[in-house]
C-alpha cells in the first residue's frame, strides 16, 4: 500500500494529503483505484464508489468515453479535464494509445483549442506572468510547488501557423510539456508550462468578453527585453539548472531570444531548431529510397521564418560534414517568402534570410522558382495552406524521379499539401512527411503510410537528455545528433510504406536513443554537470518516468 509523495522545493510540510484533498491533487489521485486499504489509511471511506477498478478498466473506460465524444475538441477538453484530476491515468492512456492522443492533445487539435482558449478555460494549468508583473517574477515563480527542470514559455505572438492569439496561446507550452512525459518520460512535476502575457494585437481577442489575457497591445522593445530577461534571471534563479524552451514566439523576436542567451545559458527554440533536426532526419530517410548524399541535394523552402532558415542552416551544416565548402552548401539553399524568391539584389531582406540571399534575378512565384532552379527537394513551412498546387506538384515529378515533398505547416487547414495530392500528382513517386497527420493512401494498388515530421520525434529525447545529463547549454550539435539518431531508427519496413519517420509507438524508444546522443555530446564537449555513467542508456531509461499507481 503506497501513495506517492510529492516532491516540493519547500518541506514546509510532510504530511501528504488526506481524503478529498487527495482525490483533488493530480499527481496523488488515483480514483475508483485506490485499494480497500488506502481507502482505510487515507481517509477516502465514503468519498469513493465501492468497486475498485484497477488503471486498466479505468484506461478502457476513459477511452470508451472519449470515443463516444462527436467532436476533436469535446476530446481535447475531457482529455484536459483528466490530467486536472489524475495524471498517472492521463499519462497512460496517452502512452498506450499515443496515435490516437497525440493529435487530440497537440497538434492539429491544439490549434483550435487555443482559439477557443477562453471559452473551454476549466482550471489553471502553469503560470501566467503578465507585463504588469515587472518587478516581481521571482516573486511569482516562488509560488509554483514543485522542483522545475523544464519550462517551456511562449508569449503567444505566432501559436502554429494562426498568428497572434495572446494569453490562449497557453495551450502549446501545456501540450508541449505533455508531451515531453508522454514521450520521453520527463516527471509531470518536473514540468512548468510558462504564458508571458505581454498583451495582443489580435483585435478580435481585443473585443472578446471571454479573452483571458491583458487587454492591451503587446508590449515591445526595451520595455518587452526587459521583461523576458528578467523572467529568465528568476527562472533560473527559482529553478537551479532548469532548461528553458522558448516556443511559438513571432520571428522578430524568436531570433533575437535565441542569439541572445544560447551561448550563456540552457535554452533552445523548438521552432527552429527542433524543426530543422526532424526534417532533416527526413532528407536523410528519403536519400535511402533516391540515392545519392544530401550535399549533392537541391532544397528550395516555401517559407523563410524560424522554420525555414532553422531546418537550412542545419541542412547547410550537415552538407559540410559531407565534404562541401559552406559556400557551396548555401548555394543548394533557397528560400521563397511572400515576395518571392530571396534574393540579394532585393530591397528589405531581414537579418535571418541574409544568409540565403543569392545572386539571381527575382522570381516571384514559387512554382517558377522550381521550374527556374530544380529542386530535388521542397519544404513547406509558410502555412500557406494548399500552396503545393497540382501544377508544382507535377512540376517536381517531372523534374526528379523521386520528388521530396515535405508539407510540414500545421495545423492541417495550413498545410501547403494533403498526402493524398501529394502521392497522386506525382504518380505515387513524392517521398512525403506532413506537419499534419494524414490517413494510408491508396493509389494504383499501392498503400502508402505518410507520417508526420513532428517535433515530438526530436524535442522529449533532446531535453531528457540535457536535463539527464545536466548540460549547461543545448548546442546545434545535439540536435544534429538527434537527427542522424531519428534516422538511423527508421526501418527498412517503413521505408517501403513510404514512411520517412519511425511508428510513433515507437516514441519512448526513440527519445531514449536521442536522449543518450545528446548526452554523449554534452559529455563529450565537457558541457555535462552529472558523473558520466557507465551505461548511459541504462541511466538515461532509468530516469524515465513510468505512470502507473
Amino acid at each position: 500500500m503506497s501513495v506517492p509523495v510529492r516532491t516540493k522545493r519547500s518541506s514546509a510540510s510532510s504530511d501528504s494529503p488526506h481524503g478529498l484533498a487527495l482525490l483533488r491533487d493530480p499527481l496523488l489521485n488515483k480514483g475508483t483505484a485506490f485499494t480497500e486499504a488506502e481507502r482505510d489509511a487515507l481517509g477516502l471511506r465514503g468519498f469513493l464508489p465501492a468497486h475498485v477498478l484497477s488503471m486498466k478498466d479505468q484506461v478502457e473506460r476513459v477511452l470508451t468515453n472519449l470515443r463516444s465524444l462527436p467532436t476533436d475538441l469535446e476530446k481535447y477538453i475531457a482529455l484536459n479535464s483528466l490530467h486536472d484530476r489524475n495524471e498517472a491515468l492521463f499519462f497512460r492512456v496517452v502512452c498506450d494509445n499515443i496515435d490516437e492522443i497525440q493529435p487530440l492533445i497537440y497538434t492539429p487539435t491544439v490549434g483550435l483549442a487555443c482559439q477557443r482558449f477562453g471559452l473551454i478555460f476549466q482550471r489553471p494549468r502553469g503560470m501566467f506572468i503578465s507585463a504588469n508583473d515587472r518587478g516581481r517574477i521571482a516573486e511569482l515563480l516562488a509560488n509554483w510547488p514543485y522542483p522545475a527542470k523544464l519550462i517551456v514559455v511562449t508569449d503567444g505572438e505566432r501559436i502554429l501557423g494562426l498568428g497572434d492569439l495572446g494569453a490562449h496561446g497557453m495551450g502549446i507550452p501545456v501540450g508541449k510539456l505533455s508531451l515531453y512525459s508522454a514521450c520521453a518520460g520527463i516527471r509531470p512535476e518536473y514540468c512548468l508550462p510558462v504564458m508571458l502575457d505581454v498583451g495582443t494585437n489580435n483585435e478580435d481577442f481585443l473585443n472578446d468578453p471571454y479573452y483571458i489575457g491583458l487587454r492591451q497591445k503587446r508590449l515591445s522593445g526595451v520595455a518587452y527585453d526587459e521583461l523576458v530577461d528578467e523572467f529568465i534571471t528568476a527562472a533560473r534563479g527559482t529553478f537551479p539548472g532548469v532548461l528553458i524552451q522558448f516556443e511559438d514566439f513571432a520571428n522578430h523576436s524568436a531570433f533575437r531570444l535565441l542569439h541572445k542567451y544560447r551561448d550563456k545559458i540552457n535554452v533552445f527554440n523548438d521552432d527552429i531548431q527542433g524543426t530543422a533536426a526532424v526534417a532533416l532526419a527526413g532528407l536523410f530517410s528519403a536519400l535511402r529510397v533516391s540515392g545519392g548524399k544530401l550535399a549533392d541535394q537541391k532544397v528550395l523552402f516555401l517559407g523563410a521564418g524560424e522554420a525555414a532558415t532553422g531546418i537550412a542552416d542545419l541542412v547547410v551544416s550537415a552538407m559540410m560534414a559531407e565534404g562541401v565548402s559552406e559556400a557551396e552548401a548555401l548555394r543548394r539553399t533557397w528560400l521563397v517568402d511572400s515576395r518571392g524568391l530571396v534574393v540579394k539584389n532585393r530591397a528589405g531582406v531581414t537579418d535571418h534570410k541574409l544568409r540565403y540571399a543569392h545572386d539571381h534575378a527575382p522570381i516571384g512565384d514559387f512554382l517558377t522558382a522550381i521550374e527556374t532552379l530544380r529542386p530535388t527537394a521542397i519544404i513547406g513551412v509558410a502555412a500557406a495552406g494548399g500552396a503545393f498546387t497540382p501544377e508544382v506538384l507535377q512540376a517536381m515529378a517531372r523534374i526528379n524521379d523521386r520528388p521530396i515533398v515535405f508539407a510540414l505547416s500545421n495545423p492541417t487547414s495550413k498545410a501547403e499539401c494533403s498526402a493524398e495530392e501529394a502521392y497522386r500528382h506525382t504518380g505515387g513517386r513524392a517521398l512525403f512527411a506532413c506537419g499534419s497527420p494524414y490517413d494510408p493512401v491508396k493509389l494504383d494498388g499501392k498503400t502508402f503510410v505518410p507520417r508526420q515530421g513532428n517535433n515530438s520525434y526530436i524535442f522529449p529525447g533532446v531535453g531528457l537528455g540535457a536535463i539527464a545529463s545536466g548540460s549547461r547549454l543545448v548546442t546545434d550539435e545535439m540536435f544534429m545528433a538527434a537527427a542522424h539518431t531519428l534516422a538511423y531508427l527508421v526501418n527498412d519496413a517503413d521505408i517501403q510504406q513510404g514512411s520517412l519517420y519511425p511508428a510513433l509507438p515507437r516514441i519512448r524508444e526513440v527519445s531514449a536513443h536521442i536522449a543518450v546522443a545528446v548526452a554523449e555530446v554534452a559529455y563529450r564537449r565537457g558541457l555535462a554537470t552529472t558523473p558520466a555513467p557507465n551505461d548511459l542508456m541504462a541511466f538515461v531509461q532509468s530516469q524515465m518516468y513510468d505512470p502507473h499507481y
